[in-house]
């Protein structure tokens, strides 16, 4: 067991830990980054080849071609349960084959030797059990080498593997906040419902839209009262009553128009680097089915 043991040394370890522990949090993000990104190519080429099998898109399908009926295919994303199954299986797979190599090496029962690997690979390292202590092994160079691979591979497949996992207890402290919302504040119930009220169909809503749209068309029935002079503005009310917009579809068009671009517009584009901030979190943002903006 290494440790500092002067003072230069000690300052030195606090001065490498800051850029160290730091950059290594960057390749943890950039492995988790790569790594959904290829689950979510899989995956999409999975769900292509399943429509085609189905018969809903045409044999001669490429991707990446504009076509009207391919409406289930546009905008599809990975499911963040899916994701989080490929990766529970991976970690799996993984910690039971450094299990094998723990208890034929170090001597150590095979419970033992799952449990080193989970403490291991999710860092937090008890250090009741750790491996290559021993002076001599047989292939010390392989064995090491080994543990390095199976190490590097479980932390970044754990790390990944519970940025996954805090989108579903996300989720699913979202869908208890939203049972149990303003319950027990009868003001803030009221409010929220007045705000509710804003865009929301009310019954005779479309009744009263459909008679202030015969209302406009016979208003404006002449060629001379219907056209307006360029100069003229034209209210709100008149414009959504003759064009049939809803107010929420013009206010998402005003948002968009405000941003520059249609939140829809990265769908079928790449995301490279960190588009979406630095982050596990902003990595996973819009790449997953549960973290896209339309949800």
């Amino acid at each position: 067991m290494t440790t500092p043991a002067t003072v230069a040394g000690k300052v030195f370890l606090i001065v490498y830990g800051l850029f160290g522990c730091a950059g290594t949090i960057l390749f943890f993000n950039l492995f988790l980054e790569r790594i959904i990104s290829l689950l979510a190519f899989i995956m999409k080429a999975c769900h292509e080849r399943q429509l085609r099998r189905s018969g809903l898109l045409p044999p001669n399908f490429r991707r990446g071609s504009a076509m009207s009926g391919v409406g289930s295919l546009i905008g599809w994303k990975p499911s963040v349960y899916h994701v989080m199954l490929i990766l529970g299986i991976f970690a799996i797979t993984l910690s039971c084959c450094a299990s094998a190599m723990y208890t034929l090496v170090e001597g150590w029962n095979y419970v033992d030797s799952l449990y080193y690997c989970f403490v291991t690979f999710s860092t937090i390292g008890f250090g009741d059990l750790v491996s290559s202590q021993n002076a001599v092994y047989q292939n010390q160079g392989l064995y090491r080498f080994g543990n390095f691979i199976f190490i590097l591979m479980g932390v970044c497949c754990i790390y990944s593997l519970f940025n996954v996992i805090s989108i579903v207890i996300k989720q699913l402290l979202n869908w208890v906040l939203k049972k149990f919302r303003c319950r027990c504040c009868p003001k803030c119930h009221k409010s929220s419902t007045r705000l509710g009220r804003r865009n929301a169909i009310t019954p005779g809503a479309r009744l009263r839209r459909h008679k202030i749209a015969l209302e406009a068309d016979g208003q404006y029935d002449s060629d001379t009262d219907g056209r307006r002079l360029s100069g003229e503005m034209i209210s709100m009310r008149e414009l959504t009553a003759s064009n049939k917009v809803s107010l929420a579809i013009l206010q998402k068009q005003l948002y968009e128009t405000a941003n520059g671009y249609p939140r829809n517009v990265c769908i079928n584009t790449r995301q490279n680097g960190f588009s979406a901030g630095v982050g596990a979190l902003a990595i996973m943002n819009n790449r997953l089915a549960e973290t896209s903006d339309s949800r």
